[in-house]
């Protein structure tokens, strides 16, 4: 089975947010999938099946699978795109949060995705004490999102990973308005046996039509400020969805044996 390496949300190797891409040619089991992504000890492994009328696309952490994961969907885009089909400028996957288009265009890849409904929640001293620096807003919906004053404040967090186990949410989100970019923020993801996801497609999905409510824009440029760093070019494009963009880069290329 062939396995790529893919960094999302950049186009320089080493950064953005890597991924495994594997491209089956049968069904696999659940517990051979959770131990390669065990194995590969990425924040995501991404498993790809030819169908009629597109590919079927799981997503694992190193712990479990997940419902909806953006850097590995733009990494498996990608793969198929430039290796699977490069004749082709459109990709469907089928998947358990349902059919996702990525579309490449100008060098991006872009998705489609479902806006997260989320509702404000009090800030709390747990909050506070989880990531080091009390919030200003809470929001609550698939993830958690906190909003903090400024960018550095995000940039510089080292929060206690026990405590934000104990917060709601799948993930838990750092955000705040930004310098160089409409929003600037930070995902972890200890409950999923990831300490920080490097750059978050799918938190996007809340994050993003949060800073266009409060900024006015359809559009965001949203950046996130992990050790990798990565861009996400997102736009709200009616009936609850969203376009998610960025570049990849292939990292390397390889054979699985142990099937």
């Amino acid at each position: 089975m062939k396995q790529y390496i893919v960094d999302a949300f950049t186009s320089k190797p080493f950064s953005g947010n890597p991924a495994a891409v594997c491209v089956t040619d049968r069904p696999l089991s659940d517990a051979f999938m959770r131990n390669l992504a065990m194995e590969n000890n990425l924040s995501e492994t991404a498993y790809l099946l030819k169908e009629a009328d597109g590919y079927n696309l799981r997503w694992f952490t190193p712990g479990t699978e997940v419902d909806l994961c953006g850097h590995a969907t733009l990494a498996s885009s990608f793969v198929v795109l430039n290796f699977l089909e490069p004749e082709s400028d459109v990709v469907r996957f089928h998947t358990r949060s349902g059919l996702l288009k990525v579309r490449k265009t100008e060098g991006l890849y872009q998705m489609v995705f479902p806006i997260y409904k989320q509702k404000e929640i009090p800030v709390t001293g747990e909050m506070e004490k989880a990531f080091g620096v009390r919030p200003v807003r809470a929001f609550l919906g698939v993830d958690l999102v906190c909003v903090f004053e400024d960018d550095e404040t995000v940039r510089a967090m080292t929060p206690d990973q026990t405590g934000l186990s104990g917060l709601p949410g799948r993930i838990q989100n750092a955000t705040a308005r930004g310098r160089e970019a409409d929003c600037v923020s930070r995902s972890f993801c200890p409950k999923v046996a990831i300490a920080e996801d490097p750059v978050c497609g799918s938190a996007h999905c809340q994050i993003a039509p949060y800073w266009a409510g409060e900024l006015g824009k359809r559009t965001i440029t949203a950046y996130q400020a992990s050790k990798r760093g990565g861009t996400l070019y997102c736009e709200l494009t009616g009936n609850e969805r969203i376009t998610i963009g960025g570049e990849a880069v292939l990292v390397a290329k390889s054979e699985v044996v142990a099937l």
